[in-house]
């Protein structure tokens, strides 16, 4: 039972530095928030029209965004600047971005997750630089 649960931590290890794990998590983290607090009855918000639905939008796009780069690394760009503008724009259209703590956590994982690269494997001196060096 051991040796399952080392194997499964290793391959989630193996997984988490394939991708941007803790970006897409971040910015996950932060339209949940934008969510939690656009949270209001369905008769309040159909009778607000679409500034009662946008804080959902905002929020669900925003976890789309984080949850994206996860399972297709390649469009971390992408997702990570639209998750970015989305953490921005819940600053005015769900109270103040879900007081702030979402649109910050928004803007810390989109930034993550476009700076993210893929890791490089060490480089090795050659005989001749380690000679001189």
């Amino acid at each position: 039972m051991l040796s399952r649960a080392r194997a499964a931590r290793l391959w989630f290890r193996a997984f988490r530095r394939t991708r941007p794990f803790w970006g897409g998590a971040w910015l996950v983290a932060g339209g949940w928030t934008v969510l939690k607090f656009s949270l209001s009855s369905v008769r309040l918000i159909v009778s607000t029209g679409f500034g009662g639905i946008a804080g959902y939008l905002v929020g669900g796009g925003m976890i789309l965004c984080g949850l994206i780069p996860i399972a297709a690394p390649r469009q971390r760009y992408t997702f990570g600047l639209i998750g970015c503008v989305l953490a921005v724009v819940s600053l005015v259209v769900s109270n103040l971005g879900g007081f702030l703590l979402g649109m910050a956590l928004g803007v810390l994982g989109g930034s993550m997750t476009v700076g993210w690269g893929v890791r490089r494997p060490a480089r090795r001196p050659s005989a001749p630089e380690a000679v001189r060096g």
